[in-house]
């Protein structure tokens, strides 16, 4: 079961790291209600090049780190990595889903923003399952 998780975990982040690599290539698509604004009227900052490219590959790495801890890949990870590394993915993520209390996750309190309600609908459950999952992994793998 840890196997099929982390496959499927890994192509969650493989999805979301191309997307990062084509917004960063300059593609428009999926641009709206991504980045956080503290009202309906304040237009988005963009992320840069570089910031967005370093995103897309942290999560391509997260994904294949889900890989080789069900030993589909194979590599030499650091001690503290191989031992706390799941349990510190679970922790990003879930913490992630709960949010900040202002723009991000299930409690915050700017929810009226395209950004919030995409957050509300699609980003902080998608945490929150990846949180989930990764607990799986972690007790079950």
């Amino acid at each position: 079961m840890a196997k099929i998780i982390a496959v499927l975990l890994f192509f969650v982040f493989l999805f979301l790291s191309l997307i990062h690599v084509y917004w960063a290539s300059g593609g428009k698509w999926g641009t709206k209600g991504v980045y956080p604004t503290p009202d309906t009227q304040t237009p988005p900052k963009n992320p840069a090049i570089v910031p967005t490219l370093i995103v897309a590959v942290g999560l391509f790495c997260f994904g294949i780190f889900y890989l080789i801890k069900v030993r589909i890949v194979s590599a030499v990870l650091p001690l503290w990595l191989e031992k706390y590394g799941l349990w510190i993915l679970m922790t990003i993520f879930t913490v992630r889903a709960i949010g900040d209390f202002k723009y991000l996750g299930f409690f915050k309190k700017i929810k009226n923003t395209k950004f919030g309600q995409n957050d509300t609908y699609y980003f902080a459950p998608l945490c929150l399952i990846i949180g989930i999952l990764t607990l799986l992994i972690a007790v079950t793998g």
